[in-house]
């Protein structure tokens, strides 16, 4: 495994400090360790001696607070319990799922296999459209009561104040902003709108890579990103193509969705609008984690005069996208 810059948190986590977490709970690791894909977080694979190898999860400081964590894992137990295809976090013999070494949370989960689903397969849009439903007919029970909301604020006005402030370059500082605030208020208006539209708990990231495929069927992982949402927060991303292809996606979805959900169509009008709120919380999130050593090896092309000219003219084309009409099944 790389090791971390020692300049950053992050950089504590060297192969005997991930072990003797691990250790720490009990378990013996037999040296083997394979860092995995993820930036927010560190997850790697730690090899368990007379055993199958588990997934150690170190999270960022400062992101979540513990309740936050727990109130996540308690979300993946509920999911677990009604026999919903999820990787929850183990437990250890005190029941604890979330874990203290020298400063650092981490938890620990079983390693599943799988692939991930084929979107343009349309008997797979319908097994995730069914799964999900399951998924949000036990999120819409209860609220979060820790995590927060995905909303215009904290996903879009925040997020356009940071890179104002931090990060855009003066050429392009005054089309960023005019941009931005036509694109937000024009979301803004499509939930004022929409009227009362319900949030309930959701997975939040629900793209291919948070799903592995085997035995015919979508095991969700990876719920960090769980927070209070409309439903369509977990569909659309599963969404690919020209208009006609997308069309017929959902229908796909939806056909699966409805055997234990209802869905509010009136949600679809949100697709374009939490589209656009994703790409500038994305282009915010890089720029909060670039003195992250591992976000500029990652993303090199961050942050570049040709970066964010990109990103401007993307924002332009949402701007045209969110004065069609909404996706129509």
């Amino acid at each position: 495994m790389a090791v971390e810059s020692t300049n950053h948190p992050f950089g504590r986590l060297t192969p005997d400090f991930i072990m003797d977490a691990v250790e720490s709970q009990g378990y013996r690791c037999d040296c083997r360790i394979l860092t995995l894909n993820s930036y927010e977080n560190r997850v790697y694979q730690i090899g368990i001696e007379d055993s199958e190898p588990l997934i150690a999860k170190f999270y960022r400081p400062e992101r979540w607070t513990e309740a936050q964590i727990l109130e996540e894992h308690d979300f993946t137990f509920d999911l677990a319990a009604h026999e919903l295809s999820v990787v929850a976090p183990l437990r250890n013999k005190n029941k604890e799922s979330l874990h203290n070494y020298q400063g650092f949370h981490f938890s620990l989960s079983p390693r599943k296999g799988g692939h991930s689903p084929e979107l343009d397969n349309l008997e797979h849009l319908l097994i995730i459209g069914r799964v999900l439903s399951r998924i949000h007919l036990l999120g819409a029970s209860r609220p979060f009561n820790q995590r927060p909301t995905l909303d215009c604020q904290s996903f879009g006005y925040e997020c356009v104040t940071f890179i104002t402030e931090n990060f855009i370059p003066p050429e392009y500082r005054e089309s960023y902003q005019t941009l931005t605030c036509d694109l937000l208020q024009q979301i803004d208006e499509r939930f004022s709108q929409l009227g009362s539209v319900q949030n309930i708990r959701v997975h939040g990231d629900c793209h291919n890579g948070n799903m592995l495929w085997r035995d015919g069927a979508p095991h969700f992982v990876d719920f960090d990103d769980a927070r209070m949402a409309p439903a369509i927060q977990d569909l659309w991303m599963l969404l690919s193509g020209p208009e006609d292809q997308q069309r017929r996606q959902m229908d796909k979805i939806l056909t699966g969705y409805h055997q234990f959900y209802d869905f509010n169509p009136a949600e679809l009008q949100l697709i374009e609008p939490l589209r656009t709120l994703r790409m500038i919380h994305y282009s915010a999130w890089l720029a909060r984690r670039w003195d992250d050593p591992a976000f500029s090896r990652t993303f090199p092309w961050f942050n570049s005069m040709q970066y964010w000219g990109e990103h401007i003219l993307e924002l332009r084309e949402q701007l045209a996208a969110l004065q069609e009409p909404a996706l129509q099944l």
